[in-house]
């Protein structure tokens, strides 16, 4: 199963990665919101995993994208470090799925991720 993994942040990208291709995914990873939004114009993602601040776009603008130009049904997560409740609702009104608060304990995105994809 093919995911998109949008995140600036190093150490916190490539744990997930690590720990989501142990899982069996098979995870394309980006830091950059411009690089994450031409691979999703150019592929097909079970899920998008995405930070809201990102540089070049912004997991919102990702989101936005996604749902009003793409026209995907794609479930989307948005991590944010922010406790802004008004981002969250922001975030569930422009489409995304899911929104995960960091730190982002793994086992508790797996359980989201693999709700929205039916897997039990």
């Amino acid at each position: 199963m093919k995911i998109l993994l949008s995140e600036d942040n190093q150490l916190l990208r490539k744990s997930l990665s690590f720990f989501l291709e142990s899982k069996g995914f098979i995870v394309d990873q980006f830091s950059n919101g411009k690089e994450a939004l031409d691979a999703i114009i150019q592929n097909q993602y079970e899920i998008i995993l995405t930070d809201i601040n990102m540089p070049g776009i912004s997991g919102m603008e990702i989101t936005q994208f996604v749902r009003n130009n793409l026209h995907l049904k794609t479930p989307i997560i948005i991590f944010t470090s922010s406790n802004v409740e008004q981002t969250e609702l922001d975030s569930f009104n422009i489409g995304a799925n899911e929104f995960i608060a960091k730190p982002i304990s793994p086992s508790v995105l797996l359980v989201r991720m693999n709700r929205l994809l039916n897997i039990k």
